[in-house]
């Protein structure tokens, strides 16, 4: 999951999202073409006044070249809410164009709330270069439901200056959690304020990092058959303990709780945060949403790393689009996120915007032509040193790849609980944290059959 999360509401799936993908008749325009109005996600907000610029500006030059299309923006931030996604789904409200993660690409297309988008994969210019394992993400009995957007491994990304202020080695981030342990005491005692590493605990954010971090050691959320909950493990202990002893030994989590996405990423722009587990994309969004410093972010491999967890996200199609509703929804992802030199893969763009450009990330199109004309694109439009990432991208090809268990909205949002007791209670009982988890995830998968 995207530096997004959230937990899908059951319910919400066995109803069709009609409003915003309406399904309208068009209107004939001047010239033949039908007029078609569709909604589109992931508007920068406004307190990113730059890059909802840059989207503005891609929305008229898109419309400009398809006079009969009128694209209307959602501004919603982060694009998948845990608090939106679900009743929007029961409302009827999504968008013509909505963003999924990965964990509910089998559930939203299971149950009839994306378009069967096939034949209109050709309007992604470079559809054949996208990865194939992450096409097949979003193919279910031959027939696509996507377009891939994101796809991304997780590391430690840091604070290069806190790091100098404290004595420490920028350029030799940690390596192990011991190593994490002491730079995180060092910088908590820069003064007041300062935080060593930070932690989510709630919004489903919680339960996403304690993923992150028992995969890391070698853990599992679920039994291979994902029919059982595995987590209450020594791995899982581990990173239970090794937060708490974190958080009430060493003093170096700073004592507000952070709960969803935004407080974590608000923190961090803060320039007092030295920590945090998380893919490149946090060094774009610190930078570009959080106003963080952009020469002041790096990013390393996850710290003694047995696996690294690896996940994205997707466009869909509302099912109640027309046909030329969903052919200019695609046309709209072709312009915008699909074309090197152009929307986010405009990076002279992104350069004069102070954007963070030159961050590494696990691309869609890999080593396609495609990628590899984007890579040439940001190497050449870098605002930042590269090898301020050397040793994120080092590790990330050695690090094998984990994907989030299934249902993993569900069970990150009762891991949330465990994450936040070891966080808010000196006292909390680790075992009895994880039993109690234990007991409602499985009762969750017996529900799900």
């Amino acid at each position: 999951m995207k530096r997004s999360t959230g937990l899908l509401v059951a319910t919400a799936l066995g109803l069709a999202a009609t409003a915003c993908g309406s399904g309208e008749p068009a209107e004939p325009a001047a010239g033949g073409a039908a007029k078609v109005t569709i909604t589109v996600a992931c508007q920068p907000a406004k307190s990113a006044p730059k890059e909802r610029q840059a989207w503005d500006d891609d929305v008229a030059a898109f419309m400009k070249a398809h006079p009969n299309v009128t694209v209307k923006s959602t501004d919603q931030q982060p694009c998948f809410d845990p608090k939106t996604f679900g009743p929007k789904l029961a409302g009827g409200q999504m968008e013509t164009v909505f963003v999924v993660p990965v964990t509910n690409y089998d559930d939203v297309i299971a149950q009839g709330q994306a378009k069967d988008v096939t034949q209109l994969t050709g309007e992604i210019k470079n559809w054949n270069d996208l990865r194939q394992d992450v096409r097949d993400l979003v193919t279910k009995d031959g027939k696509v439901y996507g377009v891939p957007n994101v796809h991304y491994g997780v590391g430690l990304v840091y604070n290069r200056k806190l790091f100098t202020e404290a004595g420490l080695d920028p350029d030799t981030p940690p390596a192990t959690w011991a190593e994490i342990r002491e730079a995180a005491k060092k910088i908590a005692a820069l003064g007041p304020g300062h935080v060593g590493y930070g932690e989510y605990s709630g919004g489903n954010t919680g339960g996403w990092h304690f993923t992150q971090a028992i995969y890391g050691r070698g853990g599992s959320i679920l039994t291979e058959d994902g029919k059982k909950a595995a987590f209450n493990s020594p791995e899982g202990k581990a990173v239970l303990q090794t937060l708490h002893d974190m958080r009430w030994i060493d003093n170096s989590m700073g004592s507000k709780l952070l709960v969803g996405w935004e407080s974590l990423m608000v923190a961090m722009g803060s320039g007092k945060v030295g920590m945090m587990l998380g893919a490149p994309d946090v060094v774009t969004d610190v930078v570009g949403k959080f106003k963080g410093n952009v020469a002041d972010y790096g990013i390393t491999g996850f710290p003694e790393a047995k696996a690294s967890l690896s996940g994205g996200e997707a466009f869909m199609i509302n099912p109640k689009a027309t046909p030329e509703e969903a052919k200019a929804g695609m046309q709209w992802l072709d312009f915008r996120f699909n074309t090197p030199g152009k929307g986010r893969f405009d990076y002279a763009r992104g350069k004069a915007n102070g954007n963070p450009v030159g961050v590494p990330d696990n691309a869609v199109y890999g080593d396609s032509p495609t990628g590899q004309a984007i890579q040439a694109d940001r190497v050449k439009n870098a605002s930042l040193p590269v090898e301020n990432y050397d040793p994120y991208v080092k590790a990330s090809a050695t690090i094998p790849p984990k994907a989030e268990p299934v249902h993993a909205q569900e069970i990150y949002a009762i891991l949330d609980v465990a994450m936040s007791g070891v966080l808010s209670d000196k006292d909390a009982d680790i075992d009895r944290l994880l039993a109690d988890a234990e007991t409602k995830v499985n009762a969750v998968l017996a529900a799900k059959g």
